[in-house]
């Protein structure tokens, strides 16, 4: 790694981008207010990311990785871009609006930008394409089956990087817990996911921050007959106003709600709820491998907060051989690293065959 960083597009007040190098220290462009250099929009904030570039003298691509969540019916493994991938990808669009509209906006200006570079789509749903039809198959008529309605699974990308990391440590039984923004668990037999928690989209599995997760679906028939609710309001209930934040009233930020825990019983239950969701998940993914040799966190609170880890652990001593329960570790996911190995593996391979 030669630089890192980070864009934040959205909101009004504050915008920024965050640089470091590859030892970690902080390189010019950093934080931003207002609107002197503003990054409001994927075009500006990938503007001055190329700037940045050349300003410290660091090398154009030789290839460009980009994350998709999700590659729709059309779309199911890591793949150089063409006009033919570009049409899938479109289409993916209705099935994660929050995430691919995003992405497919960078993906414009990077292939603007960099004409000729080969561009890899790499997709968090490929580590699941393989997952068996008991698992993949949602319980609707079969014709809406054949439109790709079936259960797709994400944070692939994090799960490959787990599966990297761990090497020949890779377990027969492996759970792999991505507790985020996003949060989802998976079972991973052998190195191959053979089930997860989200389904068609990334709403789906256990409560996250402003997600619902699995929720049964008469609440939103009753929504939709009694209150009148439209496909618009039902997404953004689902999507933005559910989770630890609507359970809470207060905040979907984990931070946040530690803070406030002591004094505020709302809060407190969001915690408890997260965690006995995932706990559950864990459960079940245990159920599906048929015991649980390892169980690895990752992602942000599943790498920084103990005690939402001490308390998903509680109960799992049972689905071991092991009598103190399943090997513990936390594993800083790197899906970074995982898109740039792809876009290499890929831009390689088509230098072989031309």
């Amino acid at each position: 790694m030669l630089v890192s960083g980070s864009a934040e597009t959205s909101g009004d007040q504050h915008r920024a981008l965050t640089v470091t190098d590859a030892d970690g220290n902080a390189l010019a462009g950093g934080a931003i207010s207002g609107d002197a250099g503003a990054v409001g929009t994927p075009r500006e904030a990938f503007n001055r990311i190329v700037a940045l570039l050349v300003a410290h003298g660091l090398p154009m691509p030789a290839a460009v990785g980009h994350r998709i969540v999700h590659g729709g019916v059309g779309c199911r493994r890591h793949t150089l871009i063409d006009p033919a991938v570009m049409q899938h990808l479109e289409a993916a669009k209705a099935f994660a609006p929050l995430h691919v509209p995003a992405a497919m906006a960078l993906l414009h200006c990077a292939q603007e930008r960099f004409p000729g570079v080969p561009q890899a789509a790499c997709l968090d749903t490929a580590f699941h394409a393989d997952m068996p039809d008991v698992a993949r198959t949602l319980p609707i008529p079969r014709e809406l089956r054949a439109h790709g309605i079936e259960r797709y699974g994400f944070h692939g990308l994090s799960c490959e990087s787990i599966v990297r990391q761990l090497g020949d440590d890779v377990p027969a039984r492996l759970v792999v817990a991505h507790l985020g923004h996003g949060a989802s668990v998976t079972a991973v037999a052998s190195g191959r996911s053979i089930d997860t928690s989200m389904g068609l989209t990334p709403s789906g599995g256990v409560i996250m921050s402003t997600r619902c997760g699995d929720i049964d679906p008469g609440v939103l028939e009753y929504l939709v007959r009694a209150l009148h609710y439209d496909a618009a309001q039902l997404e953004t209930l689902i999507d933005q106003q559910s989770g630890m934040v609507g359970i809470s009233g207060l905040s979907g930020d984990m931070r946040n709600l530690r803070a406030a825990a002591a004094s505020n019983a709302d809060a407190r239950l969001a915690i408890a709820m997260f965690c006995y969701s995932v706990r559950k998940q864990v459960a079940a993914m245990g159920a599906a491998l048929g015991g649980i040799d390892m169980l690895v966190f990752t992602g942000g609170i599943g790498e920084n907060d103990t005690l939402v880890r001490a308390d998903i652990r509680e109960g799992l001593r049972g689905m071991s051989s092991r009598p103190d329960g399943p090997d513990v570790r936390v594993i800083t996911s790197q899906e970074n690293e995982q898109i740039a190995l792809h876009a290499w593996r890929l831009a390689v391979d088509r230098c072989a065959m031309t």
